[in-house]
């Protein structure tokens, strides 16, 4: 590997690490499910069955609905935002999202507070992925350099 291509890998390792977290967490998800198809005898491609089976696998569908969202604005964040601080939003997106999982499987009403903090993190991903973007716009097509004031006015010193 050539020094450029290390100082590059450098830049998303924190994202590439969570994202592998991320996909060990759907790939756990997935198990679940299989385990509570053979726990409750309900064959595939059957999707219903008995409540603590179907809330099981609902709870893994949810996940993986969210799960792109959650790597495109994990991704964008981290490139052009930071990538300490997407990392730290994406693992606490995972957690909130394994909470929400067994939550689920317990109670319908027990996956509500984890949703909503796995929202958060979720939106604060978004946020930063709209404002790195937007930054590197106007830095490109305007010469206004908005992230060293963001960065600046957020007492960071650099951005990554």
């Amino acid at each position: 590997m050539s020094l450029s291509t290390g100082m590059m890998l450098d830049q998303v390792v924190l994202l590439a690490a969570v994202t592998v977290l991320g996909m060990m967490e759907q790939a756990y998800f997935s198990l679940k499910v299989i385990y509570a198809r053979r726990k409750y005898s309900v064959s595939p491609p059957a999707t219903t069955g008995p409540p603590e089976f179907e809330r099981v696998f609902r709870a893994q569908a949810n996940c993986s609905e969210y799960f792109p969202i959650f790597i495109f604005s994990l991704w964008l964040a981290g490139v052009f935002f930071s990538q300490a601080l997407a990392a730290v939003f994406g693992v606490l997106y995972l957690y909130g999202r394994y909470l929400y999982f067994h939550g689920y499987a317990e109670s319908a009403q027990g996956r509500l507070e984890p949703l909503y903090f796995s929202a958060k993190m979720q939106w604060a991903l978004i946020a930063q992925s709209g404002l790195g973007v937007v930054c590197s716009l106007t830095h490109t097509y305007l010469g206004l350099d908005l992230m060293h004031s963001f960065t600046h006015l957020l007492g960071l010193t650099e951005h990554t």
